[in-house]
């Protein structure tokens, strides 16, 4: 097992782990459980800043919204979301992993929250929330907050987490999975 820390966040409360990915990109995130498996130290992460996903709305109300996964040709229809969201007083990261907004975001009403689990009525789709919508050559879009928990699964590494994925994913998911519920078994 490594002797790597993460950094306190200034406040004391969570420390926080600097996360990158293999191009590069960075992402800020708390530590929510430090896991040994093989040697190394895998950190279960949530992102600091909020994280978004840009969604492509569909024309018509037959059609289907769709989520853009690959975002290098998104290039401009990002720098839109920009524009819009600094009228906000909020700024659109390219961190690693994923898209995330900074800024004072109003959090969504608790009572509000569960009326929409309530009326949701597939288990299996994921629920999100409008933050900004607009307009890229007369195709509308739309970043959305997934209300679902957003977790990132790193290996420590000189006190940074490297982010996990691909093959190393695959092999250690399903083991720190086991790992967490044999934790959370032991807390009851």
């Amino acid at each position: 097992m490594s002797t790597d820390t993460p950094s306190s966040n200034g406040s004391g409360d969570v420390p926080t782990v600097l996360v990158r990915d293999a191009s590069g990109r960075q992402l800020l995130c708390f530590l929510e459980q430090l896991i040994p498996l093989d040697g190394h130290d895998y950190a279960l992460l949530t992102p600091v800043d909020t994280p978004v996903c840009l969604v492509k709305i569909a024309a018509d109300e037959d059609g289907e919204d769709e989520v853009i996964e690959e975002l290098d040709g998104a290039g401009a229809i990002l720098s839109v979301a920009d524009v819009v969201l600094q009228e906000h007083d909020l700024t659109l990261v390219r961190s690693a992993v994923t898209l995330t907004v900074s800024g004072e975001l109003e959090e969504p009403d608790p009572e509000e929250l569960e009326e929409e689990l309530d009326e949701e009525d597939d288990e299996d789709s994921d629920l999100y929330e409008m933050l900004i919508q607009f307009r890229h050559n007369e195709q509308e879009y739309g970043l959305f907050i997934p209300l679902d928990p957003f977790f990132v699964v790193a290996r420590m590494a000189n006190g940074e987490g490297v982010l996990v994925e691909g093959e190393e994913f695959e092999r250690v998911q399903p083991r720190i999975e086991a790992e967490l519920d044999e934790r959370e078994l032991g807390d009851d």
